[in-house]
Parts: structure tokens; C-alpha cells; sequence
């Protein structure tokens, strides 16, 4: 009895290394198996048990990834300036994105100019705004302290409520070509959940930082957040279209454009609304800062 207790000890709490191996080789082998095997397959049974054992053992496990996890957040330098230095984190996030945002255009960019495609060249523009304003942003984050200057943030989140107008523009003409031409987009059925699963994550997420960040009393951050929730917005029209192509049978057919139409019409009322409402809510507070004697006005504008 002993005995057999160890065997199974061992084989549900094998060591930490094994874990970590045979976590990410199941599921590897349980995505090939249901892309290139099917259901029916001896190997793809095999690829379950595999999966449910790995799954079973990571769970257990739970309580003491928790504790490592927190012991190296603490431990690490970096992660402890990402977790209390705020000016930080959000010159973290506007790099990165300023990144991707650059490298996405390029190559939508190259695509257009390749398949002389209107289309292509339209996402490119998008993807050349996002990248403008949070250039723009990261300029000025980098040298200064949130709440600084409210005359120079205010100045440049107003700005980019004009660019976020203009944009709108750009993806207008996306929206028309999705549903005119009937431009969709087309992936594996697994590749479309985990797309669908990532894009409701940044949409919740920016969604939440839209709203945490409003507490810091900073123009500038409130515009990076901004920018952040109108490129999770346009993510979830494409996302919308590429369900409906991947997962839509024939009675969809005649309702995709339509429902097509209805969500990018809401996306696109959506831009345009928090673009006015940042020019005209900007443009007050910038009216208020120039006038003379206006200590006063900078203390209730920070409460506010």
C-alpha cells in the first residue's frame, strides 16, 4: 500500500522540470492532432490522455507556480519597477505598440505597393496614425512626470483626437472594403478562437485601463488608453468578419453583410464620438490654462 502510494505520489507531483516539459509538448500534440489527425484517429485518443494527465498534473501544481511566480516578481528588478513605477509601464506599452505598429505598416505597406491593392495601402494608413500619435505621446512621457505640464498634455491629447478624426476616415474606407468587396479574412478554426479569445482580452483590458488611468489626473495618459480602446474597437469589427467567414455556413451568407455593416457602423460612431468629445473637452480645459492667474483653474481641472 506504501508502495503504491509513492507510484502515484510520483506521478502526480513529478518534478518541476518534467512539468514544464510535458505541459507545452501536450499541447503541441493535441493541436496537431485535432488540425491534421481528425477525432478518429488512435493517435489524436493517445494526444487526449496526454493532455488531461498534463493538465491534471499542472493543476496540482497551482498553489506553488502561484508562490514562484510571486517570489520572482518580487525578486526581479524590472517586474518591481514595471509593478510601482506607473511614467514606466506606460512608456513600456507605448514602445512596444509604437513597435508593432511600425513593422505592421511596413509590411501592409509592401503588400499594397506588391498587389497594387487600395485595401492593403488603407490598413497601412491606419497602422501609420496609431504609430504618429503614440510616437507623439512616448515624446513626451519619456521626459516628463504625469500631470507636469497639463498645458503641453492637454495640447497633445487634443491633437490626437484630430488624428483619431482622420482615422476614422481611414477606416471607413476599411469597412467599405470589407463589405463591398466582400474582403473577409480566413483562418484555421483554432487559430479563430485563440484570435477571438486575444482580442476579447485587449478589448477588456483596454477598456479597464481606460478607466484606471482617468484616477492619475494625466491628459497624456488618458490619450494613450484612448488610442488603445479605438485599435481594440477595430479589432473586434475584423474579428467579427473573420467569425463569420471561418465559422458561417450558407445561412449566413445573406445576413453577413448586414451584420457586417451594423458593426462597423457601431465602431465607426464610436471613433467619431470619443474624437469630438477629446477635441471639445480638451479644448475647454486648454481655453481655461491660458487664461492669466490660472493656479486656481489647474487645481480644479486635476480634481476634476
Amino acid at each position: 500500500m506504501e508502495r503504491l502510494k509513492k507510484i502515484v505520489n510520483k506521478l502526480l507531483f513529478p518534478h518541476m522540470a518534467l512539468v514544464l516539459v510535458l505541459f507545452p509538448v501536450s499541447m503541441a500534440l493535441l493541436i496537431c492532432s485535432m488540425v491534421f489527425l481528425g477525432t478518429e484517429s488512435v493517435l489524436s485518443y493517445v494526444s487526449y490522455m496526454f493532455s488531461f494527465y498534463s493538465l491534471t498534473i499542472v493543476c496540482l501544481r497551482i498553489p506553488q507556480i502561484i508562490e514562484f511566480i510571486k517570489k520572482y516578481k518580487n525578486s526581479n528588478k524590472l517586474l518591481v519597477r514595471y509593478q510601482n513605477d506607473i511614467n514606466f509601464r506606460i512608456n513600456l506599452s507605448l514602445y512596444l505598440s509604437l513597435v508593432l505598429n511600425v513593422a505592421y505598416s511596413i509590411f501592409q505597406l509592401c503588400l499594397g505597393l506588391y498587389h497594387k491593392s487600395f485595401w492593403f495601402i488603407s490598413m497601412s494608413v491606419y497602422y501609420v496614425l496609431l504609430s504618429l500619435m503614440r510616437f507623439y505621446l512616448v515624446n513626451h512621457t519619456k521626459k516628463n512626470k504625469p500631470g507636469e505640464d497639463l498645458l503641453i498634455e492637454y495640447k497633445r491629447y487634443n491633437i490626437c483626437g484630430w488624428v483619431m478624426l482622420l482615422m476614422n476616415l481611414t477606416i471607413t474606407a476599411i469597412i467599405f472594403f470589407i463589405i463591398y468587396f466582400d474582403r473577409t479574412f480566413y483562418h484555421h478554426q483554432i487559430t479563430t478562437i485563440a484570435l477571438a479569445a486575444y482580442t476579447f482580452l485587449t478589448f477588456s483590458l483596454s477598456i479597464y485601463n481606460f478607466i484606471k488611468y482617468r484616477k492619475f489626473n494625466s491628459p497624456v495618459y488618458s490619450a494613450a488608453k484612448s488610442i488603445n480602446l479605438v485599435a481594440a474597437c477595430v479589432s473586434m469589427m475584423t474579428l467579427t468578419t473573420t467569425m463569420l467567414t471561418t465559422f458561417g455556413g450558407e445561412d449566413v451568407v445573406e445576413y453577413k453583410k448586414l451584420l457586417l455593416t451594423m458593426v462597423g457602423v457601431v465602431v465607426s460612431l464610436f471613433i467619431l464620438a470619443i474624437s469630438i468629445q477629446i477635441i471639445i473637452f480638451t479644448s475647454k480645459n486648454l481655453k481655461k490654462l491660458k487664461e492669466p492667474n490660472n493656479t486656481e483653474l489647474i487645481d480644479e481641472i486635476k480634481e476634476n
